[in-house]
């Protein structure tokens, strides 16, 4: 296991992340402490985006559609705005009226 100042952290992060991506563990040092571990995921990715997912949903930053979108919705270009109107003012307008 590698180890790392926290002034070594912050001026190399980058070398030491491209270490995690190898599987190396690395534990950050605070004058001698140890503080904070570096470490590879490990497991399916997708679970992990999906409890990431779940976090930002349980504390209000993200909802999850009601149904299924369809492909043709999808495909569909976006509505256009009346004129003189931002996209921003609809968005704000259209939370305002769906809390």
């Amino acid at each position: 296991m590698k180890t790392a100042s926290v002034t070594e952290a912050k001026n190399r992060l980058s070398a030491l992340l491209e270490l995690v991506k190898h599987g190396e563990t690395v534990l950050i040092m605070d004058r001698g402490r140890p503080v904070a571990r570096l470490e590879p995921i490990r497991g399916s990715t997708a679970g992990h985006e999906e409890a990431w997912i779940a976090e930002l949903e349980r504390v209000g930053i993200v909802s999850r559609p009601k149904a299924p979108v369809s492909r043709e919705l999808l495909k569909a270009p976006p509505p256009s705005l009346p004129k003189g109107l931002s996209a921003l003012q609809a968005l704000l307008d259209e939370r305002e009226q769906n809390p």
